[in-house]
């Protein structure tokens, strides 16, 4: 009679002989004991996405520094979780002095690649080594991030590649439009303002459920894009990113975008009436012409050699006897101020186009103005 072990090992015996591809015994044991030995290896604490959920959040936590450490443009610039910065394994002891807090005691967080990447561990050993005492690894990394339906975060330098390769993608300002997004925005952007998303988006996104969309608004400080982004994941879009350092990142990086220079022009100061119907005071007009002369078009309606003579810097030469037959080709996009020698002919400048291009915002000086050669003026007492 068989005992129960000779009979175990007959079956196993038998199952070989059936089976000769499964692993045997040791094999088993081998990859058990190799895991074992490589999670030896990883740093000792540890934490889960839930964990990493709680830091990663918009506006960025004081006292927490999330760390990716991955290969910048392979890696991070494509995917990283929101808020985390770069620094690279291999560039650790370059970048870490400047880009880790000077407080050693804050908590810091490495993550690269899943399971099987080690850079996260070996930085949060070489973090341990400069004297930092609260360091953790989620060392399922960016993978367990996205598995877990958070959202995808890319760099700014990873949308300008985009937008080099002119590669289709709908980009998202989620910021005011008057207060923020006409004062500069990332080229190419569209304005949905997180607080009108849910009154416009239907007519600013796109219709294909499956285009790529990339929301950023005042980086880290910021949690419009964020909050607009998963907005559009409920409404069913299913290729949503963010781009967390948004537009201060991307001016840091690549200069103001458009808006900014008409952000930055000086406001003009106001034309002050003078006491004729039409005209402005000679002090209104010494500050605008101080200040702010290219927010005007400053029109000299006296003769050819009296223009020649001296006048305004920055003025044009249009004859009060040719002004009719040029109404039709004024300026229309600054305010007009007509100008002559004693007030005479610019006030019959103004009358006349008042009259026949009413929609022209105009003005003219009543002074007596003397100019110099070199165009010194001085204004006299009418």
């Amino acid at each position: 009679m068989k005992t129960p072990a000779k009979t175990l090992l007959a079956a196993m015996f038998g199952a070989l002989l059936l089976y000769p591809s499964l692993p045997t015994v040791g094999t088993a044991l081998a990859q058990t004991t190799e895991a074992a030995q490589a999670k030896a290896t990883w740093y000792p604490k540890r934490v889960d996405v839930a964990f990493v959920k709680e830091q990663a959040v918009l506006p960025k936590r004081d006292g927490v520094t999330l760390i990716d450490s991955r290969p910048a443009a392979r890696k991070y610039d494509i995917g990283h979780i929101p808020t985390a910065l770069n620094i690279p394994d291999l560039q650790f002891d370059k970048l870490a002095p400047t880009m880790l807090p000077a407080d050693k005691s804050q908590l810091l967080i490495f993550y690269c690649d899943g399971p099987e990447c080690m850079l996260s561990h070996n930085s949060a050993f070489k973090a341990e080594k400069l004297g930092y005492t609260n360091i953790r690894v989620y060392a399922e990394g960016f993978p367990d991030w996205i598995k877990n339906g958070n959202l995808h975060a890319v760099s700014v330098a990873h949308v300008k590649k985009l937008m080099d390769e002119k590669a289709p993608m709908t980009l998202v300002d989620a910021r005011p439009k008057d207060r923020k997004y006409d004062k500069g925005h990332i080229p190419g952007a569209i304005n949905l303002p997180d607080s009108q998303f849910d009154k416009l988006a239907a007519e600013r996104l796109p219709a294909d459920k499956a285009a790529p969309l990339y929301f950023y608004c005042d980086g880290l400080a910021c949690k419009l894009s964020n909050d607009s982004a998963e907005r559009a994941i409920k409404l069913g879009y299913t290729n949503v990113k963010v781009v967390p350092d948004g537009y201060p990142g991307w001016e840091k990086a690549y200069g103001p975008g458009p808006g900014a220079a008409a952000a930055a022009a000086p406001s003009a100061p106001t034309m002050v009436a003078g006491k004729e119907a039409g005209s402005i005071t000679v002090e209104s007009f010494e500050r605008l012409y101080r200040e702010a002369p290219g927010t005007v078009h400053l029109i000299d309606v006296r003769t050819p050699a009296e223009f020649a003579s001296g006048t305004f810097k920055g003025a044009t030469n249009v004859p009060i006897d040719t002004l009719e037959k040029n109404l039709a080709s004024l300026p229309t996009d600054k305010p007009i101020i007509f100008f002559c020698g004693a007030g005479g002919r610019s006030g019959e400048a103004h009358d006349m186009v008042k009259m026949y291009r009413p929609e022209l915002k105009i003005a003219f000086l009543d002074a007596q103005i003397k100019w110099t050669q070199a165009g010194v003026h001085t204004f006299g007492t009418k």
